[in-house]
């Protein structure tokens, strides 16, 4: 007696170019919904910091990254060394060479196209594709990035209109940037596994306040770093230990 043949199963059908820039747009659409209202803060707090309203596009072109821009208007306003403020970009936005490793920037094929991704890979990309299980494409993924940029941009932009027709200045707007990284913080240590990087992150902060408070962020960002780099090679060590 013949064995039945398996079933012939079809493959998948491949996406057109509209269908993956559709799937980029439609994959942003969760993060991008918290960053245009985070973008209207921005946008009004460049106004509210006495900055020419051209600032807040120049930035959010020149270097998109949220948590570093609402970071330079107060350096800015306060006219910080330009040394400072290049060291502290330096350190708030060194971790995207992590990114990099488990970002899927392969699958883009253009080389322009490829700097752009490069240049977009800010956090809610990064999160995004960490977390989906679906079939990433260079379009879909450069559709997205593009995408978040746009709700960026486009929140900056609405924040200088809201900004012009306010009779008055809203106090507590600075706090933005703080609220974002309180925000990200109590994500983070849902995870006990992240409380001891919390607990390093406060420690090199209130060292570098006492210590040194006219650099009380720098000191404390590399105290921290430093501190993050001791842990790891520690886990490392414990492991090899206990294989």
């Amino acid at each position: 007696m013949n064995n039945p043949s398996p079933p012939i199963v079809a493959p998948p059908p491949i996406p057109t170019p509209s269908q993956e820039i559709r799937s980029g747009i439609k994959d942003s659409f969760a993060a991008g919904l918290g960053m245009f209202p985070l973008g209207i803060a921005f946008g009004l707090l460049v106004v509210q910091s006495g900055l020419p309203w051209w600032v807040a596009p120049a930035l959010s072109v020149a270097g998109f990254a949220g948590s570093l821009e609402l970071l330079l208007i107060g350096m800015m306003a306060a006219m910080t060394p330009l040394a400072t403020i290049a060291l502290t970009t330096l350190l708030v936005n060194f971790r995207h060479v992590f990114y990099s490793f488990t970002f899927p920037l392969h699958l883009v094929n253009s080389p322009w196209a490829k700097a752009y991704s490069v240049y977009a890979m800010i956090d809610e990309a990064y999160a995004v594709t960490a977390a989906s299980t679906g079939r990433w494409t260079g379009r879909r993924l450069v559709s997205m990035q593009v995408a978040f940029q746009v709700y960026w941009v486009g929140g900056g932009l609405a924040g200088i209109g809201i900004a012009a027709l306010l009779p008055a200045r809203i106090e507590g707007l600075e706090f933005a940037l703080c609220a974002l990284f309180v925000t990200l913080t109590l994500d983070a240590v849902k995870s006990r596994r992240q409380v001891p990087s919390l607990m390093l992150g406060a420690a090199a902060f209130i060292a570098a306040a006492v210590l040194v408070p006219d650099v009380a962020l720098f000191a404390g960002l590399m105290a921290f770093i430093a501190l993050l780099i001791a842990r790891h090679f520690l886990a490392a060590r414990k492991g090899i230990q206990n294989a």
